[in-house]
């Protein structure tokens, strides 16, 4: 089969490799569109700590070809969209069985830009944060794969008014397009805001963004962290000063719970399903790329660049 290879001289290169074979507890799937997501990014950059060569990509939607030990075979032929942990930019990948989201109501291009980031931007708003009728919410990154359907879950939510931050002027309609009140650019931010709080922020930027967003929840408000975009450096926090506040720093790692509670993700993961297959949610991909432009792809998300989600043409 092909697939891209991240090899040890840092390359990607398109190469020829065996079929993998459905394990027990996994599925087998033909890939139609693998997407692009910051994963991919981390990889590259070397802050995961994956022995290369490696097939990257962590989110595929195919079809299930073939089941190991364990699996019902009533599943082959089913479309799917699978959360991995990589092999996605390849002809056929293996996924547990309970991470292949049935995605019969939508279509497999759709399916793959669902991914990862569905999931994550459900649980963010309705399983930690908790978004509740009237609140107002806070979201950063609010153009790309995550913060365009957090805005739609917290809407579905009943949130009140909900503020997008994004990193160039050139974004700011596109968010704008997804429901939020509010979008700014990045260099606004916060003083846009006046003295403006707000119930929930959700923050994947890190560094001086995260006290400012920290200096921006309201009492009792909860600012949830899932990503350090901007810099991996530790930022201090006083729990004595939240406490006198009734405020709430929480995390989320949708790849640790992938890993300690699949089960959970998956259920999460079906919900989101449900509102993309019924139209309450809308997945937007803007780009898609051949297999052998996965470098380019993954770049261009680095960067900043890439508008909803992108998707690599697989099958």
């Amino acid at each position: 089969m092909k697939a891209v290879v991240l090899d040890t001289d840092d390359q990607f290169r398109v190469s020829e490799l065996p079929e993998p074979v459905a394990g027990a507890g996994e599925v087998a799937i033909r890939v139609s569109y693998a997407g692009v997501q910051y994963g991919d990014v981390l990889v590259r950059a070397g802050h995961f700590p994956i022995p290369r060569p490696f097939v990257p990509g962590f989110e595929a939607a195919g079809e299930i070809v073939g089941v190991g030990a364990g699996v019902d075979e009533a599943r082959i032929g089913e479309q799917v969209t699978a959360l991995i942990g990589g092999g996605g930019y390849a002809e056929v990948v293996t996924a547990p069985t309970v991470l292949a989201i049935n995605a019969a109501g939508v279509g497999l291009r759709d399916a793959a830009g669902f991914g990862w980031v569905a999931p994550t931007a459900y649980d963010l708003v309705n399983t930690v944060a908790r978004v509740r009728a009237g609140d107002s919410v806070l979201i950063h990154a609010a153009a790309g794969g995550v913060g365009s359907l957090a805005v739609q879950f917290a809407a579905l939510a009943g949130a009140e008014r909900i503020v997008g931050v994004v990193g160039d002027a050139g974004q700011v309609d596109y968010a704008r397009g997804f429901g939020y009140h509010e979008v700014l650019v990045r260099e606004q931010f916060p003083d846009a805001l006046g003295d403006e709080k707000f119930d929930v922020v959700l923050d994947p930027i890190g560094g001086p963004t995260r006290l400012e967003n920290l200096a921006r929840l309201a009492p009792h408000g909860r600012i949830v962290v899932y990503g350090n975009i901007a810099t991996f450096e530790p930022v201090t926090v006083s729990a004595n000063d939240l406490l006198m506040q009734g405020q709430s720093l929480l995390t989320y790692n949708s790849n640790l719970a992938s890993r300690t509670h699949p089960n959970r993700l998956a259920d999460s993961a079906a919900q989101a399903m449900a509102m993309v297959a019924d139209g309450s949610v809308r997945i937007d991909v803007t780009a898609e790329y051949a297999l052998a432009d996965v470098e380019t792809a993954i770049v261009t998300l680095a960067e900043g660049a890439t508008l909803g989600k992108s998707v690599v043409r697989i099958g």
